[in-house]
């Protein structure tokens, strides 16, 4: 029982040491970590929720969410945000490997390549209304339907059943793209409206709610395989020292933040017109990314479903019909009042807490031994000992 606290004790101190705690802060605040009543701010955050592309007709259809959990009436805080979409219309896209296929959509051959052939800028105001917006790199613009306002949340993932979210839904005629286009590498962020730091990023669903990617949900596309590839060295000398070390904490570590041989790729949402669509060959309101996901190897969807979620058998579909015509979203859930907030600290304050407790803990412990060492050290220079 000894070994395996401490075990625990100097794992937490290697992930504060080794940069976990920039993990925690910088994880999309959208992901499923903490229940909203436990952090009311994050709630207040219009942080991304989903972001899903998919085709209509003649139409290539994109629906950006944010404000996660959403129960409460206007107004919001959102005039000061600003949400944008980006498109590569240029990067070339392999599509020969299935198990990449299957987990990504295709393979970007240049990462460090991807730029942003089409821009669109939103803004909303504090009643989830379209203020503004902005199209960069598209034809026939003004041919765009918009839509902005509150909706019912079309993730199926039962902790966000009975909630909305605010959503962003543009229908684009894909003749405003170049003739021929067949493939788009799409992604988006927040920021505050006259300021190019990203505060959230979203690119293929669920990448980014996965906590050994919290490193790069604010960095460009471009920038994100040469990031990975050097966060898997240093986990890599990490997890080399905890099976030395430190074995009964490996398994933990392992699970929860080493990165896996198949990380390897940008996070961005691919589709193509190639194949039949379908996550993450973009992204339609019926996917089940859970399952998807989790055939692939990532389950914590699944997990966090059926044990936050406490519903079994695991709800397949959206918590509401989802209408054939645009803006495609189910109405809103009528507003709630606002949920006592538990009593209790907060769990990532208490999470912080923890470990920045072990450090210390470990820094006496080998202060302890460096002062026993020297007290015998000295007792046998004086042939005490």
């Amino acid at each position: 029982m000894k070994s395996s606290f401490t075990a625990l004790v100097i794992f937490a101190a290697l992930l504060t040491l080794f940069g976990a705690p920039a993990a925690l802060s910088a994880s999309d605040h959208a992901d499923p970590a903490l229940p909203a009543e436990f952090d009311p701010s994050l709630v207040k955050e219009p942080n991304i929720t989903g972001l899903f592309v998919f085709p209509k007709d003649d139409q290539l259809v994109l629906i950006y969410n944010v404000f996660r959990s959403l129960s409460s009436p206007a107004p919001y805080e959102l005039d000061q945000y600003e949400f944008v979409i980006y498109m590569d219309l240029h990067s070339k896209i392999n599509y020969d490997d299935a198990q990449v296929n299957a987990r990504y959509g295709g393979h970007v051959v240049h990462p460090e390549g991807i730029s942003p052939d089409v821009t669109i800028t939103i803004g909303l105001d504090d009643q989830a209304q379209l203020a503004s917006k902005k199209v960069d790199g598209l034809q026939n613009a003004e041919s765009i339907r918009w839509y902005a306002g509150v909706r019912d949340d079309p993730f199926i993932f039962t902790p966000f059943f009975g909630v909305n979210v605010v959503s962003m839904v543009m229908s684009i005629p894909l003749s405003s793209f170049p003739a021929g286009q067949q493939d788009w590498i799409l992604w988006g962020v927040t920021r505050k409206k006259g300021k190019t730091e990203i505060l959230d990023h979203i690119g293929r669903g669920l990448r980014t709610q996965l906590p050994r990617f919290g490193f790069i949900n604010t960095l460009p596309p471009s920038q994100h395989v040469q990031a990975i590839d050097k966060e898997a060295h240093k986990s890599g000398d990490l997890r080399k020292f905890l099976m030395a070390y430190v074995a009964p904490a490996t398994n933990l570590f392992d699970d929860t933040f080493a990165i896996r041989y198949y990380d390897m790729e940008p996070d961005v949402c691919i589709y193509t017109s190639r194949y039949p669509v379908r996550y993450p060959n973009g992204r339609t309101l019926e996917d089940d990314i859970a399952q998807i996901a989790c055939d692939f190897g990532d389950c914590i969807l699944k997990e966090l479903a059926v044990g936050v979620g406490k519903i079994w058998p695991r709800p397949t579909v959206n918590d509401k019909p989802l209408p054939p015509d645009f803006p495609y979203l189910a109405e809103p859930w009528p507003d709630k009042a606002p949920a006592p907030a538990k009593k209790g600290p907060n769990p990532q304050l208490v999470i912080r807490l923890v470990l920045i407790g072990a450090v210390l803990l470990v820094l006496l412990n080998f202060y302890l031994l460096w002062r026993g060492w020297r007290c015998c050290r000295k007792l046998k220079e004086a042939g005490l000992a």
